[in-house]
């Protein structure tokens, strides 16, 4: 099957007429036409009267040709269908708004390639577009690119799709409380359709401030993800066999001068820990997201035990930070590589 995409934007196109926002004011080279999806020429979307030869499924959101070859579109305010086929050839997918959708699709589909579509003023910039594709192993193409549909699960052809998510093996998110660090994470992995949510602090017992933040974060994550509690962060990462996201570093630190009593006694155990994180880290078998707090930039603590930690905070930032590919620093929500 041929698949023509004359528009690729959400609503009423990119950039939105009379729109004042940051994202319109500053459009793309090229402006990007209201969504529109055109197969063989003939057969428009959704999918409903099909001709002789095509077979329409997921309440039209899906597409079987005469070849065999398989289309799924999931646009904007739509959900994946629950009766997929065994073989799926192409996904186009609003992933601007809920990217996990890909990484459910993915458990089934785990190499089909997707388009994005939708592409509207959710996103702030063309690069920041682009940096989130790459991360979801997803591509965004110009309005009237034309792409193949492959009849017997052969590598689709057309410009800069891509069929799996572009993550490194370690990464470390640095930033200040509500900075967006972690809602950086777990966009980050967003789109694998298996991942481990590592957890290192207090479930929020008896502190109901600390348990609605807890709370708010659970919900904030894709449903399929697995959630660990635990302060055995050397012991996840080696035995990890999906990726694993990490929320945070400073919690665990916290966390094992608790179990240690370091605050105010021998620190020794404290940084015995660190070593075994720090090689477990360096030889992870799998993707590692980690977030942890920036302290470089605060008052100084007023207690010999707050500064302690901090600078035991700090040493951990600097030598994770060394054994990773990716580092960056969160402010306000904007991603600074370093």
């Amino acid at each position: 099957m041929k698949v023509l995409l004359p528009g690729t934007a959400g609503g009423p196109g990119r950039p939105a007429p009379g729109c004042r926002c940051a994202s319109c004011a500053e459009p793309p080279a090229g402006r990007r036409r209201p969504f529109e999806l055109l197969v063989d020429g003939t057969v428009r979307f959704p999918f409903a009267d099909v001709p002789p030869g095509y077979l329409a499924w997921g309440g039209g959101l899906g597409l079987t040709g005469p070849d065999g070859g398989t289309l799924l579109c999931v646009p904007p305010g739509r959900e994946p269908p629950a009766d997929l086929p065994d073989r799926l050839g192409l996904v186009l997918i609003d992933l601007l708004d809920r990217p996990e959708r890909l990484g459910l699709l993915r458990r089934a589909h785990p190499s089909v390639p997707a388009v994005a579509i939708g592409l509207d003023h959710r996103v702030r910039s063309e690069a920041e577009l682009d940096r989130r594709l790459r991360l979801w192993g997803a591509a965004a193409v110009p309005d009237g690119t034309e792409l193949e549909v492959p009849a017997r699960g052969t590598p689709l052809t057309g410009a800069g799709v891509l069929g799996a998510g572009g993550q490194v093996r370690r990464a470390l998110l640095l930033g200040g409380s509500r900075s967006g660090k972690s809602g950086e994470a777990e966009s980050r992995l967003a789109a694998e359709p298996y991942v481990t949510y590592v957890a290192t602090g207090p479930s929020g017992a008896g502190d109901g401030e600390w348990a609605a933040r807890v709370r708010a974060h659970r919900e904030r994550r894709p449903a399929h993800w697995d959630t660990v509690e635990t302060t055995d962060l050397a012991g996840v990462i080696g035995k990890a066999t999906a990726p694993l996201l990490i929320d945070g570093l400073g919690t665990w630190l916290a966390a094992v001068f608790d179990e240690h009593g370091a605050w105010e006694g021998d620190r020794a155990p404290v940084l015995r820990r660190c070593d075994e994180l720090v090689a477990a880290w360096r030889q992870a078998p799998r993707p590692v997201v980690a977030v942890s707090d920036e302290v470089g930039m605060g008052v100084v603590p007023a207690t010999a035990s707050g500064r302690a930690f901090r600078d035991a905070l700090g040493l951990l930032n600097e030598r994770v930070a060394a054994e990773s590919e990716y580092v960056a620093l969160v402010v306000a929500g904007r991603v600074l590589e370093l």
